[in-house]
């Protein structure tokens, strides 16, 4: 599967989840639009169907993408879970961003 350069991917992932907590602190309707269209090109982007997969497949890839450009190759050692203000992104809320069937 084709994925995005690195830093595009890195953006992507940073500004919906800076998005995400943005929305719990304000009530703009233009940043749910955002995040909405984010989530789909993150999806899109890693070949998932969920966010919450989207942004997992994301942070392993651009893991691998920084232990291999040190040159050890090796993957992310058994380390503290990717968190958004101190919360596991497992608990992001799912949002189906593609038609299901």
């Amino acid at each position: 599967m084709l994925m995005p350069h690195p830093a595009t991917l890195r953006r992507l992932v940073k500004e919906y989840e800076a998005l995400l907590v943005t929305e719990t602190l304000v009530d703009d309707a233009s940043v749910g639009t955002r995040l909405q269209d984010l989530a789909y090109t993150l999806c899109v982007s890693t070949g998932t169907r969920q966010v919450t997969d989207a942004l997992r497949v994301a942070h392993e890839y651009l893991d691998r993408t920084l232990d291999s450009a040190d040159g050890t190759g090796a993957g992310p050692a058994a380390g503290p879970a990717r968190t958004i203000l101190g919360r596991p992104v497992a608990r992001t809320p799912a949002r189906s961003v593609l038609p299901q069937g």
